[in-house]
């Protein structure tokens, strides 16, 4: 599809289709076509140039911490070009997480939004402010075009920090091959349209808007109807305006909560596709009533973009997250290592085209996550049935998914158990109306410690990104243990399970 057929950058995909449709709108803001996909090509080559006029070589790190916008799609679009590696932060994040990507990552250039932590975290190297007045960034003043960067299939395009059990931040290193394959795959599967336009109202920090939003509309010249956010009232007002629509399960339970979200809002549409976390029963079965179309619900993961989804034709059943996409290998593993029987809940491990090289500067976790003849291991415990189809019924390490983010216990409970008075922590993730979980603590404080609740959630405040702080804390006297010593969070998990239903979020 590229318009150089030995050039294996994924930006040249999206050239190729830009250069079909130069006058189409690309972006859409507030009823208003910003850029056209002839623009999109004119401003990411002298985005493009202006990184190489500032140092940024082929195979550099960018770091971005930066406020979703439309410079921030074309930063992003400039670095593909350009060849450089992009690795965009969560806007939550603050200096002290920040801080460990920088060390780890190395990045030639740090790119921020003005007022997020990443304009002050401690940075020796190059920093640049990103604007959000479009005619304000630094490359529009930049006359120099520079062409698409040649690049192989193994080249890294992006490096995705997702964190880990122990607490440590790994960096997943997807490559050009990597994000180019999941793409055409997805416009396949899902049948994209000659005249799709797309409601954008996912972050770009994340694999779901940047790598599957996004993508499936740039390869096809879509419009796109861009929101800096997601709220209710604007999504509504440009729904009759789109024919596809993604968004995690929040998204769907507060487009429910609005009277005038209707089968007659939605006659336009042609596609609402959920992902990120588990999409309630309940959610699926409401908005089919409402709307008349039914979700589709696919599973993916940082490591490998998308893996399965319930299929574009033929039935969509709640709680699937259907069978493995075309080129993508799955398997559930049961325990001992023998393959799962149908309906035997197990490991899921794929392989395909869509995994990641690997982590960055950690061969050794890299190993451990796949296995002796090379499937990764995904660490979500799912059953198949005998059509292919995947559900995903648990998570082998804990892993909790609230409002789309996915929220590792171990950081948290680090950054408990570091504070005065705190003996141990434990923490879970609850049935949450909204959020789907809902993160909270359980605190074991010493006798008569001068510390309480509203301490311990002051100083996580200035730890943690806010979607990792929990939204309920408990203080006990012990936790319950089995026979080992090992902490029963299944038990605290029961007995805490409803308690988002009588306690404000």
């Amino acid at each position: 599809m590229a318009s150089d057929t030995n050039n294996q950058n994924l930006f040249a995909l999206f050239e190729h289709a830009a250069r079909d449709h130069p006058e189409r709108a690309c972006l859409i803001v507030d009823g208003q076509p910003l850029l056209s996909y002839g623009d999109m090509l004119e401003q990411t080559g002298k985005a493009a140039a202006w990184l190489r006029s500032i140092g940024v070589a082929q195979g550099d790190r960018v770091m971005v911490q930066a406020h979703k916008s439309p410079a921030a799609v074309l930063l992003y679009l400039a670095c593909l070009r350009a060849g450089a590696v992009f690795i965009p932060l969560n806007t939550a994040y603050q200096a002290s997480e920040i801080e460990y990507f920088l060390s780890d990552a190395e990045p030639a250039l740090l790119v921020a939004s003005a007022g997020l932590p990443g304009e002050l975290a401690p940075f020796d190297g190059l920093r640049v402010l990103i604007p959000s007045d479009l005619p304000a960034a630094p490359w529009f003043g930049v006359e120099d075009s520079l062409p698409v960067s040649l690049a192989k299939t193994d080249d890294a395009a992006a490096i995705l920090y997702t964190s880990g059990t122990t607490g440590r931040s790994k960096g997943a290193v997807l490559t050009h091959g990597n994000l180019s394959s999941n793409v055409i795959v997805l416009g396949q599967a899902w049948h994209w349209q000659s005249d799709d336009v797309l409601l954008h109202a996912l972050p770009i920090f994340h694999a779901h808007g940047l790598f599957v939003a996004l993508h499936c509309a740039l390869l096809h010249a879509s419009p796109i109807l861009f929101h800096n956010r997601f709220e209710a009232a604007a999504v509504l007002r440009d729904i009759p305006e789109a024919t596809v629509f993604m968004g995690v399960p929040t998204f769907y339970t507060r487009l429910l909560a609005e009277q005038r979200f209707d089968a007659a809002l939605c006659a336009g549409m042609r596609l609402f596709i959920s992902g990120s976390a588990p999409l309630l029963d309940a959610t699926f079965a409401e908005f089919q009533a409402r709307t008349g179309h039914t979700i589709l619900e696919r599973y993916g993961m940082t490591e490998a973009l998308m893996i399965t989804s319930n299929p574009y034709e033929g039935p969509r059943i709640a709680g699937s997250v259907g069978p493995a996409l075309p080129g993508v290998s799955v398997r559930v593993v049961a325990e001992g290592g023998k393959l799962a029987a149908v309906g035997e809940p197990g490991v899921l491990e794929l392989k395909g085209p869509n995994l990641f090289a690997g982590y960055w500067r950690n061969p050794e976790k890299t190993a451990e996550d796949h296995t002796a003849d090379g499937w990764f291991i995904s660490g979500d415990i799912a059953t198949q049935d005998e059509t292919g189809a995947i559900r995903i019924v648990g998570r082998a390490k804990d892993l909790i998914i609230s409002g789309g983010y996915n929220v590792y216990p171990k950081e948290i409970e680090l950054a408990i158990d570091a504070l005065n008075g705190v003996v141990e922590s434990a923490v879970i993730g609850v049935p949450h109306p909204d959020f789907g979980e809902g993160v909270m603590a359980v605190v074991v404080i010493e006798p008569a410690a001068p510390i309480t609740i509203h301490d311990i959630l002051s100083a996580l405040a200035a730890k943690l990104a806010a979607f990792k702080r929990p939204k309920h804390v408990i203080i006990v006297s012990d936790l319950p243990r089995n026979a080992m010593g090992k902490v029963q969070k299944a038990e605290l998990r029961r007995t805490y399970q409803t308690i988002f239903a009588t306690t404000a979020a």
